[in-house]
């Protein structure tokens, strides 16, 4: 059987019964897309991969740049 899915910002399970046009895959409404959306773009959400020893001197540096 499979797990239903639910709406990653307010967890409401997602029911699959809406047309096309209407679907707000995979959030519940469009209150939870506009919510998701805002969070990427006051940077709550970050993709972020670690930084080597050297690209950290390198951005220490760059920022040092501008302090200066």
């Amino acid at each position: 059987m499979n797990k239903p899915l639910a709406c990653p910002i307010c967890g409401k399970e997602i029911v699959d019964a809406a047309p096309a046009a209407e679907r707000r895959f995979p959030f519940c409404s469009a209150r939870c897309r506009q919510i998701d959306f805002y969070r990427w773009c006051t940077g709550r959400y970050a993709i972020v991969e670690p930084l080597s020893e050297n690209e950290l001197q390198e951005e220490f540096n760059r920022f040092q740049q501008f302090e200066s």
